[in-house]
């Protein structure tokens, strides 16, 4: 392996202000990207889905548990899926690259703490789902049974990916999408956050007059200390 020039504790730090300022550059446009999320048009959700959880059927206004936004991660595991690394199968082992991302899914405690729940969907049956679940440590991850066309009418029923959406009172809209290596960041209460309607609803953020905003810092808290119900 051929490797970079090694440098003086000087000329490493001027090489590392030059790069600084190009990540100054990325921080701002990923700022600019998000506000302009937060002023896409929205989708009316027209059709009624239905899907099941540990405690029975549910529909897609369930899945939000009382809160105003959702973000449904569309992961591949059930019988007839393939995509394991060596050694894997059905039903120990998810699609690899969907388990990688559930490995990366920060305490949901975060999130709900903004009024926005995470889910993941798939195919396989609850009792499949719990066991996986309970084998890779994701207890913590809402993950619910699709049992109709949502997959197929949200984009993700031949690829993941991650769907975004809002409610008033009980309609429901659709804010963003994305995937293939748009969901390579997703994880971070920030990334996740950032493709909201709302997004992090902090003050200063660049969003449409009226958006709920509080201080940084002053909703921040330990995962076990948000209260209640979170």
């Amino acid at each position: 392996m051929k490797i970079p020039p090694v440098v003086s504790p000087q000329e490493w730090h001027e090489a590392w202000e030059r790069m600084l300022v190009k990540e100054k550059e990325l921080t701002r446009a990923r700022d600019a990207m998000a506000a302009e999320r937060r002023r896409m048009p929205w989708m009316a959700v027209e059709k009624e889905y239905a899907f099941e959880g540990p405690n029975g059927r549910l529909s897609l206004l369930d899945l939000f548990q009382g809160r105003r936004q959702l973000i449904v991660y569309r992961a591949f595991y059930a019988p007839d899926i393939t995509t394991f690394a060596e050694g894997g199968s059905y039903p120990d082992r998810a699609c690899v690259g969907c388990s990688l991302v559930a490995d990366q899914v920060a305490h949901p405690a975060h999130l709900n703490a903004r009024d926005t729940s995470l889910a993941f969907v798939s195919r396989a049956p609850q009792a499949d789902i719990a066991h996986l679940k309970a084998r890779n440590g994701w207890e913590l991850i809402p993950w619910y049974t699709l049992t109709d066309d949502f997959d197929a009418d949200f984009g993700v029923d031949e690829w993941h990916g991650t769907n975004a959406f809002i409610r008033d009172d009980d309609r429901v809209f659709r804010t963003y999408f994305l995937n293939n290596r748009g969901d390579e960041a997703m994880g971070s209460t920030w990334t996740y956050l950032d493709i909201t309607a709302l997004g992090r609803q902090e003050v200063g953020e660049d969003s449409p007059e009226g958006y709920p905003q509080t201080p940084p810092y002053q909703w921040w808290n330990y995962h076990d200390a948000y209260g209640h119900g979170t």
